[in-house]
């Protein structure tokens, strides 16, 4: 009966881990190194030309293969 006295209630562990939680979290945060408008203005563009750049990539992989299947089925067909 007295270790189950000692045991904190369910709700109080979850409250207290909860808070710790979030202090630690708002310490974490303050040592980010957020960067500048230009950064992300150049970090934009880039992603955005990777982007076009592998999507005109399948494009044009899927192009070239479906004439490669196209001329293997009319090969076929006769």
């Amino acid at each position: 009966m007295a270790e189950a006295s000692k045991k904190e209630n369910f709700f109080v562990r979850v409250g207290s881990k909860t808070k710790r939680f979030f202090r630690e979290l708002r310490s974490e945060l303050k040592k980010v190194v957020w960067p500048t408008k230009q950064q992300m203005i150049n970090n934009t563009i880039i992603v955005l030309f990777c982007v076009l750049l592998v999507g005109i990539f399948i494009w044009a992989f899927d192009a070239v293969a479906g004439l490669v299947v196209n001329g293997i089925i009319s090969l076929v067909k006769g």
